[in-house]
């Protein structure tokens, strides 16, 4: 058994029930920390549609909180859900912001992890994002 996660006439992805379950559990948390709906409809009869124009808001704003953050055990629960959304939104046709809401106003990161971890650059934070992306992308049938 799968679901489909369609935008109008096309599928974007085709997960089995379990994996389709846990994103959208997922999906749940994400929404209500950013305050933001995700353009992803219910699942009715294992299909649900994608809203774009909402979808774009939503991981436009995933994005950034990711990148915001200095706490580690934050950054690696967020991980694989932030890449399994960025494959959605390429696949919708979304140009991802990838340049507003990096670190913070005074240059800083919030929710930062006590005894501070490394700090990677920006631009590898970035980078280890999308390649994440991309190798799951692999996996995501559509």
């Amino acid at each position: 058994m799968s679901q489909y996660y369609d935008m109008g006439d096309e599928t974007l992805w085709n997960p089995s029930n379990g994996a389709s379950r846990l994103f959208m559990s997922q999906m749940s948390v994400y929404q209500a920390e950013l305050g933001l709906p995700s353009g992803i409809g219910p699942m009715q009869a294992d299909e649900c549609q994608i809203d774009p124009i909402v979808f774009k808001e939503f991981v436009d704003a995933l994005l950034a909180w990711h990148r915001r953050t200095g706490h580690a055990v934050m950054a690696a629960l967020s991980e694989g859900f932030v890449a399994t959304t960025l494959v959605l939104a390429e696949r919708a046709g979304i140009e991802v912001d990838w340049q507003s809401g990096g670190f913070a106003e005074d240059g800083g990161l919030e929710d930062v992890q006590v005894p501070a971890a490394p700090v990677s650059s920006e631009e590898a934070r970035v980078a280890a994002l999308q390649y994440k992306s991309r190798e799951l992308g692999r996996f995501m049938a559509a």
